[in-house]
C-alpha cells in the first residue's frame, strides 16, 4: 500500500484553561513508520495526542494533514483516515464485544447503507488478530483491564485507517500481552504501510518496536530521531533524571536502558557496550 498522508505540527502550543502544557512545538510524523513518544509523566504526551487527533483545539499553531489544517476536514472523512485509542476509554453500559467493534466500522458507513459482509469480516479479523474472538459475544464490563484493551484495539483496527494513535496500548496488559500486541501493531505497518504513532511509557519496549522517538521534558520536543540516536544516557538524565546505562539489546539490538539506582549496582560491574 502506498503512504499518502501526512501530519505534522506546526509552532503548536497546547493549553487547559490557562495552563499552557505544550510549548511551541515543531514535529513531522514519519510517514509509514511507527513512532513513539516518551518522556516523564506529566511532560505533555498524551496531549499532544490529543491535539495530533483533532480532540484538543491548539492554543497557537496547527496540525497538519497533508498540509492542510486539521479543522478543516469533515468528521467523517477525517475518521477514515486518522484513528485515535485514547489512554481510558469508556464503553456504553452493557454492550458486548463484537458490537464495540464494530463501531470502528461507522466511519465507512454511508446514509441508508447496509451493515456488509465486508463489515463483519474486518471485525472478524480484528478480534482474531487480538486473541478476542472467544470474547465476542461476552459483555465488555464482564472483561478484565487486559481483555478490555485488547477489544479496543480491536475496534481502532476494525477502523482500517491509515494513521493510528495509540495512548498507552499496553495499558493493562501483562508482559506477553504487551509484546503481542506491539507486534500486531508491527504486523499492521509492515503489511499495510499504516503510519502508528503511540505513547509509551516503557522505554525499551519504545526504542524495540519504535522506527522513531520523540523524546519530551516540560511540553517540549528535546529529540527526536532514530532509537538508536536518542537513547543514550545523556538524554535519558535529561528527560527522566535517570542515571542509567545505555546497552544493546541482545535479542533486538535496540538501545536497552538499565537504571543504575542506588542500591543495586554491582563494585567493578562491567559496562562494556554502555553509552
Amino acid at each position: 500500500m502506498t503512504v499518502s498522508h501526512t501530519l505534522r505540527a506546526a509552532d503548536l502550543t497546547l493549553a487547559y484553561g490557562d495552563r499552557v502544557v505544550v510549548h511551541e512545538i515543531d514535529l513531522d510524523v514519519p510517514a509509514g513508520a511507527i513512532t513513539a513518544v516518551i518522556g516523564a509523566n506529566g511532560c505533555g504526551k498524551s496531549t499532544l495526542l490529543r491535539a495530533l487527533a483533532r480532540l484538543l483545539a491548539p492554543r497557537a499553531g496547527e496540525v497538519l494533514l497533508d498540509g492542510e489544517p486539521l479543522h478543516r476536514r469533515p468528521t467523517k472523512q477525517l475518521a477514515r483516515t486518522l484513528g485515535l485509542l485514547p489512554q481510558s476509554p469508556v464503553a456504553p453500559e452493557g454492550i458486548a464485544v463484537a458490537d464495540l467493534v464494530g463501531r470502528g466500522r461507522q466511519p465507512h458507513q454511508r446514509l441508508l447503507a447496509r451493515w456488509s459482509a465486508h463489515d463483519d469480516e474486518v471485525v472478524a479479523q480484528a478480534l482474531e488478530a487480538t486473541g478476542t474472538a472467544e470474547l465476542a459475544d461476552r459483555c465488555v464490563d464482564e472483561l478484565s483491564g487486559g481483555q478490555r484493551q485488547r477489544v479496543w484495539i480491536a475496534m481502532a483496527l476494525a477502523q482500517q485507517t491509515d494513521i493510528l494513535l495509540l495512548d498507552e496500548p499496553t495499558t493493562f496488559l501483562d508482559v506477553a500481552h504487551q509484546v503481542e500486541v506491539l507486534d500486531l501493531l508491527t504486523d499492521l505497518n509492515r503489511r499495510n504501510g499504516t503510519t502508528i504513532v503511540m505513547v509509551l511509557h516503557d522505554m525499551n519496549l519504545a526504542a524495540r518496536y519504535a522506527d522513531h522517538l520523540f523524546a519530551m521534558r516540560d511540553g517540549r520536543v528535546v529529540a527526536s530521531g532514530a532509537p538508536a540516536d536518542v537513547v543514550t544516557t545523556t538524554l535519558i538524565r535529561e528527560v527522566f533524571d535517570l542515571d542509567c546505562a545505555v546497552i544493546a539489546d541482545p535479542v533486538s539490538g535496540a538501545p536497552i536502558v538499565l537504571p543504575r539506582g542506588r542500591h543495586h549496582v554491582r563494585e567493578n560491574a562491567c559496562t562494556e557496550g554502555a553509552r
